[in-house]
């Protein structure tokens, strides 16, 4: 218990600090590496504005539009888009935590849209990091099985559904780390769009870790 106590209090100092460094360009430089044959890069960025082949949403179980990144894309990317999630919807009756479907991008300068439901954030005892990866990884999967060469994520959950932003970082970038290096993937990039400069410093510093411990 005093371990884990210790630990959260760790991450609120660092995310602190992030966050009092917000405005700072080594914060807010984009951050790139190439794992790989593919190009990883992590920046502050718009995902309705991406020009990768698809882009990712944080979407909710009925596929219905929300607030948020979900909100955004469907406004942005036009009725299309809800058209095409009802018809997914009136044939699996709702999307699972973890779990991604495809549409196309309606609007968006992205081609297509890859619809996912990340966890909502209870504590750390419902699963909820096997269901974040899952939700990036099922994403990349789709990506794949559709041939399509770039692909563009949020940070998923991190924003309503309260998933604290260190620990979502870690597991975004494992996941995708993992599956660019483990799977036989066609992707030649996969961007992250982060919407602040202290998220973006989380995203920094869970890849440093990762990238300690290689």
């Amino acid at each position: 218990m005093e371990a884990d106590k210790g630990k959260q209090k760790r991450k609120q100092e660092i995310l602190k600090s992030m966050q009092s460094c917000a405005q700072c360009d080594a914060i807010s430089e984009p951050i790139v590496r190439t794992i790989h044959q593919t190009q990883l890069i992590i920046q502050l960025d718009n995902i309705v504005t991406l020009t990768t082949t698809v882009v990712v949403n944080a979407a909710q179980p009925r596929l219905t539009g929300g607030a948020g990144v979900d909100g955004a894309i469907h406004g942005h990317g036009g009725p299309v888009i809800l058209e095409e999630c009802l018809e997914i919807i009136g044939k699996i009756g709702r999307l699972e935590t973890g779990k991604a479907v495809i549409t196309s991008g309606g609007n968006l300068p992205a081609n297509y849209v890859i619809h996912t439901v990340g966890p909502i954030w209870h504590g750390g005892n419902k699963y909820e990091p096997e269901l974040l990866a899952s939700a990036y990884r099922e994403s990349l999967r789709l990506a794949d099985q559709h041939q399509l060469t770039s692909i563009g994520f949020p940070s998923i959950s991190t924003g309503a559904y309260g998933y604290p932003i260190i620990d979502a970082a870690q597991i975004a970038l494992k996941t995708v780390i993992d599956y660019l290096t483990l799977e036989n993937t066609g992707l030649e990039k996969v961007q992250f769009a982060i919407f602040s400069p202290g998220d973006l410093g989380a995203y920094r510093w869970a890849l440093g870790k990762l990238e300690d411990n290689l």
